[in-house]
């Protein structure tokens, strides 16, 4: 039954798995729960593909439509589980629920409601529900399931408090070396609502922060962030053919416009070092040919992309479409790998950090066919790894620690910070 994969093997199979989900007959107390956050992208179950060269972590659709009909099945064997399907058998791992996750903060929220991991990513949204969500009728993109979520199986409204409560607490016991805030339209106040949980976390807590939001009409208002120490900005425009990004992102069309991603992503990515931005596309609803040049204007500007592979998620309006073939899928992750060193872009260098919502461009060259000049990169990516330790340790650490401030300093700290509640 246990079959030992090549890396190629392991990440190929990955990609199936994005595409065509897994069948499952009952889920173990050894799995994370399956929730449904954010945008619900990491709605599905969180697994491990053990690999002797890297481990590949994922979130594997099984509650979607297509997901019930998949090929692959989930099973059991003397307590082992194995992954089946189209002729494959592998062993599969899953990462471990962690004890924080039933913890209350002071306030009494269940932490695992404030935030949430995605492979060793904890992900947190950041205000009320997207005001997209909110017009009649509905402007929400099409492929989004925020509206269903936020409110209902998330905290609309978490605290200074509650959210430093839980990253301390996922810190320690689950030693995340990231923190990815986001957050859904709100009326161009973005910014200013989330650069409040950025300077906590970076004075009180220590950790590297990224951070996802709707694009402001002046980039300029950027800088506080880039001032309180953000290390990672993501800017979603999901499509770069401007007919699917009006089609499929009524309310960013109608708001936003992609012009607005694309002044912030060339801004950002010429204030920050390379590799500290990344554009967000979807792959698989757009024509292949748009989003390889949205990978290759992406990397261009020394960012780099992060490729979603469409996933029709329950409660969004495209629930019922088919998802992409894993043909076309390998086709546009090894041409993102192969664009991102082509420009150099530095992938997998954060210590401790891996992703299971996407495909990375570090897991992705494993798609690729194996020679001198892949070697040799992975030696150079190794030894840069090496030397990025440090660095990423100094921006992780606490810029003004809790400890030695008074209680009217911390009081004070807190009411100037507070959640700004926009209803």
């Amino acid at each position: 039954m246990e079959k030992c994969l090549s890396v190629k093997e392991t990440a190929e199979l990955a990609v199936s798995l994005f595409c065509q989900g897994m069948r499952i007959d009952s889920l173990s107390s050894r799995m994370r729960p399956v929730v449904q956050r954010r945008a619900g992208l990491g709605s599905g179950l969180e697994i491990i593909l053990p690999n002797k060269k890297k481990d590949i972590w994922l979130n594997v659709p099984i509650e979607e439509n297509f997901a019930t009909k998949s090929p692959y099945l989930l099973i059991e064997k003397k307590g082992k589980f194995y992954i089946t399907g189209e002729g494959c058998s592998s062993l599969v791992d899953f990462p471990s629920t962690p004890d924080w996750y039933t913890k209350k903060t002071s306030s009494g929220r269940v932490m695992s409601r404030v935030g949430i991991l995605q492979g060793t990513s904890l992900g947190i949204y950041i205000g009320p529900c997207c005001d997209f969500w909110k017009k009649s009728p509905s402007l929400a993109c099409h492929f989004c399931a925020t509206g269903v979520n936020v409110g209902v199986y998330e905290e609309s409204k978490k605290s200074l408090d509650d959210i430093i409560e839980t990253v301390l607490a996922a810190k320690k016991e689950s030693h995340i070396t990231f923190v990815h805030l986001n957050s859904g339209y709100q009326k161009d106040r973005d910014l200013q609502m989330i650069l409040p949980f950025v300077q906590a976390l970076k004075k009180e807590v220590g950790i590297l922060v990224g951070v996802q939001t709707i694009p402001p009409p002046q980039v300029e208002k950027y800088m506080p962030l880039l001032e309180a120490g953000v290390d990672h900005f993501s800017l979603c425009y999901e499509f770069q053919h401007p007919d699917y990004f009006a089609k499929y992102l009524p309310g960013k069309a109608k708001e936003i416009g992609q012009k607005r991603f694309f002044n912030s992503l060339e801004y950002l990515t010429s204030h920050m070092p390379k590799g500290s931005v990344s554009g967000e596309i979807i792959a698989g609803v757009e024509p292949i040919e748009s989003t390889l040049e949205a990978i290759d204007y992406i990397t261009s500007l020394g960012a780099f992309p992060t490729v979603c592979i469409f996933r029709p998620l329950k409660g969004s309006a495209l629930e019922n479409t088919a998802p992409p073939c894993k043909k076309d899928m390998i086709k546009v992750l090894r041409y993102m790998a192969l664009s991102c060193l082509r420009q150099k872009i530095p992938i997998g260098m954060v210590p401790g950090l891996e992703v299971s919502l996407v495909m990375t461009p570090e897991d992705a060259r494993y798609l690729l066919p194996r020679n001198f000049e892949w070697y040799l990169t992975d030696w150079k990516l190794a030894l840069q790894r090496f030397f990025a330790r440090p660095y990423f340790a100094w921006k992780g650490r606490t810029k003004g620690r809790t400890k030695g401030r008074t209680k009217k300093e911390l009081d004070n700290f807190r009411k100037k910070n507070e959640f700004i509640k926009v209803e």
